[in-house]
């Protein structure tokens, strides 16, 4: 029942290597793998192809990995508040693919679904749409979108069994259950580790069918990029924090 936790993050990742495609969960800094992209960065495997809604956010996350010119390209579908990003795309030093976000998930659940491609109206007739075919199908125009995979799947989650059964915490969850489907190899960086028949079968997000490998990890930044609050009312009125 154990073969599947690691005791820790560089045993987990014993197989990174140059080149590898890796998919990381998260959305902005929210739901990232902290350890493992912190791991990946101590190791200076190069040329990494990174799939990820967003490549980090103001020099943290997967932008450390931007620092230490580890990547070759990214494949996302936002790179606002990534200056490292914005430089070395600029440089010709990286290339960026960036998709609409609903096209991007959905390339993403067609890897793992084992779909060969899908036909969305999202982005024709822009430059999403070039080199790619456009089909009419009743009366509307339609381009074909492929689907994305990785060697390695990086995401994290709040609870999880040692089968690899996993719960994320509310919306930390985004992209990680389809990432974790269209991987080769998964590894779940989880908050704490349970024994298995401790999460309800109704409570999990991701069957540990898609879940290869397990490091629990139990301190985290969990770094929030702006944080913006109003002063509660006091006087009964609406109001909050």
């Amino acid at each position: 029942m154990s073969a599947k936790v690691y005791p820790s993050v560089e045993a987990a990742l014993d197989l990174l290597r140059d080149g590898m495609t890796i998919m990381s969960g998260g959305f902005g800094l929210s739901g990232n793998a902290e350890a493992c992209i912190e791991a990946i960065a101590r190791r200076g495997v190069k040329d990494l192809t990174i799939i990820s809604n967003n490549c980090g956010n103001q020099g943290q996350g997967l932008a450390v990995l931007l620092k230490n010119r580890q990547v070759r390209r990214v494949v996302c579908s936002f790179i606002g508040g990534n200056p490292d990003l914005a430089e070395q795309y600029l440089g010709g030093t990286v290339e960026v693919e960036l998709n609409p976000q609903g096209t991007f998930a959905e390339r993403i659940r067609a890897g793992g679904a084992g779909i060969g491609g899908f036909f969305t109206p999202t982005g024709v007739g822009t430059i999403v749409a070039e080199g790619k075919e456009v089909r009419d199908i009743d009366g509307r125009k339609y381009v074909l979108e492929k689907p994305l995979r990785a060697d390695l799947a990086i995401i994290r989650a709040a609870v999880g069994d040692r089968l690899g059964n996993l719960r994320f915490h509310r919306t930390s969850r985004n992209f990680s259950p389809l990432m974790a489907m269209a991987a080769d190899v998964t590894v779940a960086e989880i908050d704490r580790l349970v024994e298995p028949g401790a999460l309800d079968p109704d409570d999990v997000h991701l069957p540990a069918l898609f879940v290869k490998r397990l490091v629990e990890v139990r301190e985290h930044k969990n770094v929030i990029e702006f944080r913006t609050t109003r002063k509660r009312q006091t006087d009964g009125a609406e109001g909050g924090s």
